[in-house]
């Protein structure tokens, strides 16, 4: 059985959609006969503190679902200060410079990107010791800074990261991109480096609830992070949920969590509803009843597919998108749901009105054909498969 390691920053019992993807890579490398290890950091995010069972830890090895786990040191943090979070990402950095450095590795190694820091230290040490190196690119970095105001245009942080990203490009063995966009920027650098498209299709999990709510109000759920990228607390203020008849529920957690609930606590935010933070099948389980799953980001980011598109159209839910770029064509086209332009309030009410006039048992029917594209179109199994008869693992 070939050995294969996964360098990532996020790795669960940690929350969100890049613990996922990467925990779901090594779950289908694992089944398709490779011994799959995984360094990242003690469990922290996205509370930015140290999980309970890893407090007082240096390091700690698991064994989850097969997978084998190496958890390094760090010192966890979501501060907004940008010199506390370049020492949190520095901390697990170094032990993992040290560790790559003179622990013995496979030959096969994949490097999540971004975090920058952490995949160009990653690349630099397996380089010299001329490893296979398979670079996922799941967000262009620092690209996506400039286009989100956290990075100033030509200021030394920029060059610096933009430094990084074309040695780590250049170093790679092969590159897989989680959008077009992406293999389109790393060609625009480098146009014969060998380059994949991997999507963060879900692993299959079809099964629908008849509805039996005639009458009730229609249901919209957002599940992820509340951070100023995705803007879910302006998007709740900004729409009438209680004249459309539609509840709008929202679970997760991040920067705008007690401004959301303080709304609601104090009745400017009506037949809106905050659950908190759930785990990936706890969450799967709450929404079964649900009608329509809302994607959306504040700014249309070059590169970006938000994976949600594929975990909801996966679980039958119409998608209601509402961050341009890639993502919104793949909505378009797949007959996903609906889409508003990014940033156009007036748009998205609109398509919260046509949703309002719908019955439980259209949304029901939208449901069955959204699977079905799913099938069809988000099939992990055959990704999988072209991947490796391209000999990218």
């Amino acid at each position: 059985m070939e050995e294969l390691l996964i360098i990532t920053n996020y790795y669960p019992p940690e929350k969100g959609a890049a613990a996922n993807r990467m925990e779901q890579l090594a779950l289908k490398l694992k089944q398709n006969n490779y011994s799959v290890s995984v360094v990242c950091p003690l469990g922290n995010y996205p509370e930015g503190k140290l999980f309970t069972a890893y407090k007082g830890k240096f390091s700690i090895k698991e064994n989850l679902k097969g997978i084998k786990v190496k958890r390094l040191w760090i010192y966890p943090s979501v501060s907004k200060n940008i010199l506390i979070r370049v020492f949190s990402i520095l901390s697990f950095s170094i032990g993992l410079f040290f560790y790559l450095l003179f622990k013995k590795t496979p030959h096969k190694v994949v490097v999540q990107s971004p975090p920058l820091l952490l995949s160009f230290i990653s690349v630099f040490v397996l380089s010299l010791k001329k490893k296979k190196i398979i670079v996922n690119v799941s967000d262009l970095w620092p690209l996506a800074a400039i286009e989100l105001n956290a990075m100033k245009e030509d200021s030394f942080s920029h060059k610096f990261s933009l430094f990084m990203e074309r040695y780590i490009y250049k170093k790679a063995s092969v590159l897989l991109g989680q959008s077009n966009e992406i293999i389109e920027h790393i060609h625009s650098i480098f146009p014969e480096k060998k380059c994949f498209l991997y999507r963060n299709f879900p692993i299959q999990n079809n099964s629908l609830i008849e509805p039996n709510e005639e009458g009730q109000p229609i249901k919209i759920f957002y599940a992820g992070l509340l951070g100023v990228a995705q803007g879910v607390l302006e998007l709740s203020q900004k729409i009438d949920w209680k004249a459309n008849n539609i509840e709008f529920h929202i679970y997760g957690d991040g920067a705008e969590k007690q401004d959301i609930n303080k709304l609601i606590l104090s009745g400017k935010l009506q037949n809106v509803f905050f659950h908190g933070m759930v785990n990936r099948e706890a969450l799967h389980e709450k929404i079964k009843t649900y009608d329509v799953a809302l994607v959306p980001l504040k700014t249309r980011i070059f590169g970006s597919v938000p994976s949600k598109i594929f975990e909801y159209s996966n679980l039958g839910f119409p998608i209601l998108y509402f961050g341009g770029g890639e993502g919104e064509s793949l909505v378009a086209e797949n007959n996903l749901g609906w889409v508003a332009k990014v940033g156009n309030y007036s748009e998205i009410n609109s398509a919260i009105n046509l949703i309002s006039k719908l019955t439980k048992s259209e949304l029901f029917e939208m449901k069955k054909e959204v699977l079905e594209t799913s099938k069809k179109e988000f099939d992990l199994d055959k990704q999988m498969k072209f991947l490796l008869s391209e000999n990218v693992f």
